[in-house]
């Protein structure tokens, strides 16, 4: 209660009803008042109490990983105040003396592990919230897993209040027993990332990184598909044909959303299997169908890549869906290839033929060994 301001006390004070967690609700003392959140999490009960004098109790700044986005979307803005206190990160940044603004703060309490690895590289710090202490010991197996064993770990414990905790180890010796021990909720980890590399940036990423079964876009090719796509924050990429979904998987690396459309099952596990591992399962939707068909119901796109089975049909189909988009089309048939010829005649855009060769042993010497030319359509519908 002493980390709330007067105002956020006095509300408190004249609220007829008080939702929280139990732990909120025991904090404050809402005794009769107190109405703990419905299993599983529902706003439902304190939209039905519109026009009373409603408390709702979250951690810190509720616009930080709490219900007030979420509460404000339901609301007019006449209808609800806000009095934020210090959020766990602001705190846990004047606990390890970080600047903020050089900070990825990361709420890991609802969500994979892998949302971290696009932050982890040496000279990064972050602050992730996790959900309990055996979470913390998890998180510490996930970071040796990843190469990053070595990193340094904050474990910081009910922060701004009298059980407040800051303990520090690394990934590799944290001591479920003993580092962990009496810990409870609300936790947080400060981490500095050693021991990778860390994951590249540039598009391009190795073949090697993905789960595949030889369809993907290789990797100097798949680096110059999206410097052609142009991937912008925010915006939504149909990866039509996907095959591992790695040009789907770089897109949202980038800032991006991204719908994979692949017709065989066991791609289509594989383009979810990497979407996991790469942390961006939660902005990549994969459709198991065959285009057009399969495009039925999808949000109009702004970036459309089309990596096999381009054919006419689909071109119009992909028109029709979503008429303003960027379309990048690579051909490696003949038929394929004659196609896009045609196209550009009509409908303009720019047309590129790439052609790729890798050295390689020959004998005792070595040689070039050449990729299949690709032929690559690039337009604005």
């Amino acid at each position: 209660m002493a980390g709330l301001s007067g105002a956020g006390r006095a509300a408190l004070e004249q609220a007829a009803f008080v939702f929280g967690g139990p732990r909120h609700l025991a904090l404050a003392q809402a005794g009769a008042r107190g109405q703990a959140w419905p299993r599983p999490f529902d706003l439902a009960p304190v939209l039905a109490l519109r026009g009373r004098r409603v408390a709702v109790l979250a951690s810190g700044d509720p616009f930080w990983f709490g219900a007030g986005g979420a509460l404000a979307a339901h609301l007019a803005p006449d209808e609800w105040t806000a009095h934020p206190a210090p959020s766990t990160f602001s705190l846990a940044a004047a606990r390890l003396g970080w600047p903020l603004e050089g900070v990825a703060c990361l709420g890991l309490h609802a969500r994979p592990f892998a949302v971290a690895r696009v932050h982890l590289h040496p000279g990064a710090r972050l602050l992730c919230l996790l959900a309990s202490a055996e979470a913390v010991g998890s998180f510490a197996q996930w970071l040796c897993d990843q190469g990053f064993g070595s990193s340094t770990l904050w474990v910081l414990q009910a922060l701004g209040g009298p059980r407040e905790r800051v303990h520090r180890t690394t990934a590799q010796g944290l001591d479920l027993d003993l580092d962990l021990a009496g810990i409870a909720t609300p936790v947080a980890v400060g981490l500095e990332p050693a021991g990778a590399a860390g994951l590249p940036r540039a598009a391009g990423l190795p073949d090697a990184a993905f789960a595949h079964d030889g369809q993907i876009t290789k990797s100097p090719m798949r680096a110059l598909t999206l410097a052609a796509l142009a991937p912008r924050p925010g915006e939504l990429l149909w990866d039509v044909g996907a095959g591992a979904g790695s040009v789907a998987i770089e897109w949202c690396l980038a800032g991006g959303r991204a719908c994979a459309v692949e017709q065989h099952a066991a791609r289509a596990a594989n383009i979810q299997a990497n979407a996991g591992r790469f942390g961006v399962a939660e902005r990549l939707q994969v459709v198991t169908g065959r285009a057009p068909e399969a495009l039925a119901g999808l949000a109009p796109a702004q970036a459309i890549f089309a990596g096999g089975g381009f054919d006419l049909a689909l071109f119009e189909a992909l028109r029709a869906a979503s008429p303003v988009a960027r379309l990048v089309a690579n051909a490696v048939a003949l038929e394929t290839e004659a196609l896009l010829l045609q196209l550009h005649a009509s409908h303009g855009g720019t047309l590129l033929r790439i052609d790729i060769a890798q050295a390689a042993p020959l004998g005792r010497l070595r040689s070039w060994a050449p990729s299949r030319p690709i032929v690559q359509w690039s337009v604005q519908l």
